[in-house]
């Protein structure tokens, strides 16, 4: 009798970390099958605080028009009949450069120009064979060569000064709320795109000549689609090229930039005045080279907002949308089961 006491008791032992397992086992799967009850509770709470989200999302959005498309003005962005000189500047880089080229280069050239011709006319005079049957032997002159080696070095660093700060000014970094504008230039047509804003790219295509008349632009400069920019605000151009060497070129805003493929070229610069301004690739880039027009159309900066908002685009500071999931407030249900 002890020996079968002995047994069972044997047994139960070994048996029994089987037997606690399964009643765990029993026990999970007992609070998982709960566990969908609970949740389906919940969802009925939840399901109206989502309901509304789609609602919110389906309504229509008041879509925001375009400012009318500017009007060039003669004169301005563009070159005028007759005109012999550098074109009417609308940046600070631009007044730079233009008096410096109309105030000192020209005059300096001008001069230069006549004191060399009277030199070569008064030697031709004076030293003619009828006047000196015996030539002079001179080769040394002491002072004419003093002067003729110190006075252009003297001009050149007068040139220097003024040169080397409109250099510097050039390609001056862009201050932090500079506009962002990335201009790809295509074979052949250019593209634009407002990461800042976060317009996607779009492309600009010449005109045909029937509508650049029937828009009053200048045929070969007028393209479909202009680059908008606001005045008074720093603008910062990244130009690069997606396929040969292009360059970005608006002559009466002191802008030109190679579009280098695989490189990320920077232009700065302010704009002064609102308008049209033209310009065209400067890089002989292929066959239609002379059809890749350039206009940046110059709005003041409450119409430039306006435009950005018809392209879908978002005004610098606006708040980020708030995603579905986190306007979904929480829910005594949801609580309870959390």
């Amino acid at each position: 009798m002890k020996q079968v006491k002995s047994l069972v008791l044997a047994g139960l032992l070994a048996f029994a970390p089987a037997i606690a397992m399964n009643g765990q086992a029993l026990a999970q799967d007992n609070v998982a099958a709960a566990a969908p009850v609970a949740e389906n509770a919940a969802v009925p709470a939840d399901s109206a605080a989502n309901a509304a989200v789609p609602a919110a999302q389906a309504a229509p959005v008041a879509t925001v028009a375009a400012p009318p498309r500017m009007k060039p003005t003669e004169g301005i962005g563009m070159p005028k009949p007759g005109e012999y000189t550098l074109q009417e500047q609308f940046t600070s880089t631009g007044h730079t450069a233009r008096w410096l080229h109309d105030k000192m280069l020209i005059p300096l050239i001008f001069a230069i120009s006549i004191l060399v011709l009277a030199l070569m006319l008064y030697a031709m005079w004076k030293f003619r064979a009828s006047a000196n049957p015996v030539p002079s032997k001179t080769s040394h002159n002491t002072l004419i060569e003093v002067i003729w080696t110190v006075a252009p070095v003297i001009i050149l660093l007068i040139v220097a000064v003024p040169s080397i700060g409109l250099l510097a000014d050039q390609y001056k970094p862009a201050p932090k709320d500079a506009l962002t504008v990335k201009v790809t230039g295509y074979q052949w047509y250019w593209g634009y795109e407002y990461p800042d804003a976060g317009i996607p790219e779009f492309v600009s295509n010449m005109l045909t000549e029937d509508k650049a008349k029937a828009n009053g632009e200048p045929y070969l400069l007028a393209p479909d689609n202009r680059l908008v920019l606001p005045v008074g605000r720093p603008i910062k151009l990244i130009i690069t090229g997606a396929d040969v060497i292009h360059s970005f070129a608006v002559p009466s805003l002191w802008v030109k930039m190679d579009a280098v493929p695989g490189r990320l070229n920077e232009k700065s610069f302010t704009i002064e005045k609102p308008g049209v301004y033209y310009g065209q690739c400067s890089e002989l880039c292929g066959a239609r080279h002379g059809f890749m027009p350039i206009a940046i159309e110059a709005l003041p900066p409450a119409q430039f907002n306006q435009w950005v908002l018809s392209q879908g685009g978002k005004l610098p500071g606006a708040a980020a949308p708030v995603t579905a999931q986190a306007a979904v407030p929480a829910t005594p249900a949801a609580d309870a089961k959390l």
